[in-house]
């Protein structure tokens, strides 16, 4: 070890200085995080203000809004179905209604809630510093490496759940002016007056409603996505494969997108529940059914898909998953291993006798 390099001078201090630290590289590590935070800021903003348009069109066809008839199509196999309107069409009918600064309709909140929770993150970041474990990668040392993984997850689970409680009352308000496109309705036309009418209607849980399913899809999707990639690379990657450190770099990155296609249907109710009986038309009778719960809209969900798949309805596509491209078998097949593995997800009786009820008449 007498050849071994010196440590730098930061790596002899302890985590957020302290008397091992010496005067020049402090401040210049504190304005490097902090410009390296608004960087994120801007970064993040500037993703939601480009997807914006994108998140428009999916929340409206989540709630059921199809104002342009469907076309006649071929499937991958040929047979003939029945295809509703696309992003594109869809953002053109936006733009003829009501112009192009309609694609932006609730960003004002949108870009708020984002700025929230990317400081929020930085904030949680320096209040519980995550202490650094050195990289485990043997085998032999499976449980070392498996705890390494357990913690790096806990510590980001903690800081997603209260960035995401934090910005949730924004997302509500952002949610519920998209939603005002279908009914035409001016009820929230600004940040301050929703707040003050949300608080005057609904109390401070109505700033909450839908944040438990959203709470809920973000733990299961950070652990299934940790553990499953962790997993693969320990057992599934030999370390003497000469392409090894190349694969377990996009296992992560592979994983996420399956289990966001898990957690889906969490997203789907968490927006629902955040415009239902909110005094708009998207969220009321007969436009939509008023759930007291989001077990309750979960349930009424199962219930229509199941509907849906008893009726031979499986070649069509459904309103809900269609944002994401998704064919209605997966959303099926998710909300029926989901409630079979927690029972008090499985369904009840359907409230509507014909899978239609979520779609406008």
């Amino acid at each position: 070890m007498a050849d071994a390099a010196p440590l730098p001078p930061e790596a002899l201090s302890p985590p957020g200085g302290g008397p091992g630290a010496g005067p020049g590289p402090g401040p210049g590590r504190a304005e490097g995080a902090e410009g390296a935070e608004g960087l994120f800021v801007v970064l993040g903003a500037g993703l939601a203000a480009a997807s914006h348009p994108l998140l428009y069109v999916k929340l409206l066809v989540q709630v059921g809004h199809e104002p342009l008839p469907p076309t006649i199509g071929r499937n991958v196999l040929g047979k003939q179905v029945l295809y509703l309107p696309g992003f594109f069409t869809y953002a053109r009918h936006i733009v003829k209604v009501d112009g192009k600064r309609g694609l932006f309709r609730g960003l004002t909140p949108r870009l708020i809630s984002s700025t929230l929770s990317t400081v929020t993150r930085g904030n949680m970041k320096k209040a519980f510093p995550l202490e650094d474990m050195e990289h485990v990668s043997n085998k032999d040392d499976m449980k070392t490496s498996l705890r390494k993984v357990v913690k790096e997850t806990s510590h980001e689970m903690m800081m997603q759940c209260v960035s995401r409680v934090v910005s949730h009352p924004l997302h509500v308000i952002s949610m519920r002016c998209m939603v005002q496109f279908i009914g035409r309705e001016v009820k929230y036309s600004g940040v301050f007056s929703a707040i003050v009418r949300i608080f005057k209607e609904e109390g401070i849980l109505g700033f909450f409603v839908g944040v438990v399913p959203h709470i809920v899809g973000d733990v299961i999707f950070l652990w299934c996505c940790n553990l499953l990639a962790h997993f693969i690379n320990t057992y599934a990657v030999d370390d003497n494969f000469s392409q090894a450190s190349v694969i377990r770099s996009y296992t992560k990155f592979v994983m996420g997108i399956a289990m966001s296609m898990l957690t889906y249907p969490f997203l789907l109710v968490g927006d629902l529940m955040a415009v239902n009986n909110c005094g708009l038309r998207a969220g009321l009778p007969p436009y939509a059914p008023v759930f007291t719960s989001w077990i309750h809209c979960w349930r009424y969900l199962s219930a229509q898909v199941r509907e849906w798949s008893t009726h031979k309805a499986l070649d069509s596509l459904c309103s809900f998953p269609r944002a994401l491209a998704l064919p209605n078998e997966y959303l099926c097949c998710t909300l029926y291993v989901l409630g079979a593995a927690v029972p008090w997800l499985q369904p009840g009786i359907p409230q509507s006798t014909h899978a239609s009820s979520l779609l406008p008449h």
